[in-house]
């Protein structure tokens, strides 16, 4: 066993995870009288999979987005991740710890911010907080207040250390989470929707800090979100994840080539706008008065759209041509229902 363990700690990669499922057995919603007492007389159970065999590695020093709609099983797999619950099946791997199973040592290697959920103590100050998380993790006091001075820098800590916890605002509660899960020097740091609510410009003051981190400590990142500028400010590479299996992994540009079928053109005319109809393309009336054209870049080309465009006698002057955004790219997979890729 201590043979296997050490094998698994010089691995490559910092996380690793091979046909991943958790289940839960939930009581089947029964109907009629006496529906409630028959359930929990007789209950019947179903099974339902929340994460169901997903397979992914990070390597040390990545910034990785997992994203899915709510109930993809993003929260389930930080979970797994971080040791709270205990995998159905498949394995887990996080700098060659079993997080379940090797706990203790677990949780010196990593950093957990969960957006909704603070891990502070909610009637006492932050700075007494932080001292308890000192002690737990038994950081020596040059580290601690090293650390200390650090993240309230660059955070922005020094207004509310000495407020409770309940006192704060969103976006200073987790500007204090951050500096809770980071205060012990973990190597990972798992975000689970940490801009949630919080305004534009603690937004950005939390992005900066990520990547802050990164760059100066090589802290690793598996960050779960559904802020659109969250990914394209902070990932190179991007998991998603669709009723508990994922449909995707790889860089943020490629799903934006995989996915973003969709060319937007706006027009401006030296005369009348035409009237194009053709098969699977939009227009729009813009308020200066040029044209929007929205077309499938699979059926036509651009060079193709042009052509049928000068084709109507109509002038161009000016064009602009724009890609899906990521934004958009992410809403059509979830409407589509997570086609493999």
């Amino acid at each position: 066993m201590l043979f296997a363990k050490e094998r698994k700690r010089r691995q490559s990669a910092l996380i690793t995870v091979n046909n991943l499922s958790k289940t839960y057995r939930i009581v089947r919603p029964r109907e009629g009288r006496f529906s409630a007492l028959k359930s929990l007389v007789h209950p019947e159970y179903i099974e339902r999979r929340a994460v169901d065999g997903i397979h992914f590695s990070i390597k040390d020093g990545e910034i990785v987005g997992y994203i899915g709609q709510n109930g993809a099983g993003k929260s389930t797999t930080i979970k797994m991740l971080s040791g709270i619950l205990v995998p159905t099946s498949g394995e887990v791997y996080v700098d060659g710890l079993i997080p379940h199973r090797d706990r203790k040592e677990h949780l010196h290697n990593i950093g957990v911010v969960f957006g909704q959920k603070t891990s502070l103590w909610w009637d006492v100050p932050v700075i007494d907080s932080l001292h308890i998380l000192k002690k737990m993790y038994r950081v020596e006091d040059e580290r601690f207040q090293k650390n200390l001075a650090l993240f309230t820098e660059l955070l922005d800590l020094g207004n509310f250390l000495n407020q409770p916890v309940r006192q704060l605002s969103l976006g200073q509660r987790v500007r204090a989470d951050l500096a809770a899960a980071l205060m012990h020097d973990p190597k990972i740091l798992f975000l689970d929707e940490p801009t949630i609510g919080v305004d534009v410009v603690a937004k950005e003051r939390l992005r900066k800090f990520i990547l802050e981190i990164n760059r100066e400590r090589g802290v690793s990142v598996l960050l779960t979100t559904h802020d659109v500028v969250d990914m394209e400010k902070l990932v190179n590479r991007v998991i998603v994840i669709h009723g508990g299996r994922l449909i995707y992994d790889g860089a943020i540009h490629g799903l934006r080539e995989r996915y973003g079928r969709q060319r937007r053109m706006e027009l401006q005319f030296e005369n009348e706008p035409p009237d194009l109809t053709l098969p699977g393309v939009d227009t729009e009336r813009m308020e200066d008065g040029g044209l929007a054209v929205m077309f499938d870049q699979n059926a036509y080309t651009v060079d193709e759209m042009l052509s049928h465009i000068r084709k109507t006698g109509s002038t161009i002057r000016d064009i602009i041509i724009q890609k899906a955004d990521i934004e958009q790219i992410v809403r059509d997979i979830y409407q589509e229902g997570g086609r493999d890729v």
